[in-house]
């Protein structure tokens, strides 16, 4: 019997597998593998993967921020903000064969749980490669962010966008 697929936290030893889908999947916005391992490091709550028999097919990383603008991509954070505002979700990949079985859903519901029981009331994203509208589906709204270039750092056309979860 195949085991279930599910969101289970994030450890170092799936680093690799993680920046293997990032690379496969993000071709034109690719990140280095110490982004992701800093995230880890400073908030592994956040850091998810999708597991099932065959592996990794999925992985989620948000962490708390602030709701003024996104980190520039490729970037490492140093720190998470002493006053967060927002849930940042930095990153949802699902491999192309794990898509449209309610995968994402589920990881939103679990980080935006995290955000709601951390008391910050709304949830980011950048939005890249045409996701606008699958984001906007989901409840998040384009607005201005206050650093332009830290949005300008993930292409033509990415938007940054803010959900209220609460309040």
């Amino acid at each position: 019997m195949e085991s279930p697929t599910r969101w289970r936290p994030m450890r170092a030893a799936d680093l690799p597998a993680v920046t293997s889908l990032a690379d496969a999947i993000h071709t034109e916005h690719p990140e280095d593998a110490a982004v992701f391992a800093e995230r880890l490091a400073l908030y592994p709550v956040g850091c998810l993967v999708l597991q099932g028999e065959g592996g990794i097919s999925g992985y989620a990383i948000a962490h708390p921020w602030t709701a003024t603008a996104p980190p520039a991509l490729d970037s490492l954070l140093g720190a998470l903000p002493a006053g967060p505002n927002a849930f940042h979700l930095h990153d949802i990949v699902l491999d192309p064969a794990a898509r449209g079985r309610g995968h994402a859903a589920a990881v939103l519901a679990m980080l935006f749980g995290q955000a709601v029981r951390l008391r910050l009331p709304r949830a980011t994203l950048v939005a890249v490669a045409g996701t606008a509208d699958y984001w906007q589906r989901q409840g998040f709204r384009p607005i201005p962010p206050r650093d332009a270039a830290a949005l300008e750092s993930y292409g033509p056309g990415a938007a940054f966008m803010a959900r209220h979860l609460y309040g």
